[in-house]
């Protein structure tokens, strides 16, 4: 069982940054692939990021890729997601979750993919 709980959201001007955290229970987290997504107010579930459980993988959104850094620190059961220069579409509710993939893939840009899940933390970027 494990359960991720975010934090690190908030409101930010445009420009700013802001680093999102994943914490999560239960002491086999290291063996999870971990992906964070967010959703906007009437817009789809989003894929933003995802990161492989030996911290040598990493995927990013091609509306976040060289301003987005995805990380992880096993030992304090944490995965970080720091996004720069943020933008005010950049503005929804941003969760994290975990699944442990097999097979010839490593992550999933659908978070139903994934078995755990969080319950989002906000994020408002102002002009």
């Amino acid at each position: 069982q494990v359960e991720l709980v975010e934090s690190g959201g908030g409101l930010v001007q445009a420009g700013g940054s802001l680093r999102l955290s994943c914490l999560a229970s239960g002491r086999t987290f290291s063996s999870y692939d971990v992906g964070w997504f967010r959703q906007a107010p009437g817009k789809e579930r989003e894929f933003v990021a995802a990161i492989d459980r030996r911290d040598s993988s990493f995927s990013y959104a091609d509306s976040v890729a060289g301003r987005c850094t995805i990380s992880r620190d096993n030992a304090k059961s944490t995965v970080y997601l720091r996004i720069n220069t943020l933008k005010p579409e950049d503005t929804a509710v941003y969760f994290c979750a975990a699944q442990i993939f097999d097979g010839s893939r490593w992550y999933s840009r659908d978070s139903f993919d994934y078995f755990y899940r969080g319950q989002g933390t906000q994020v408002t970027v102002s002009s």
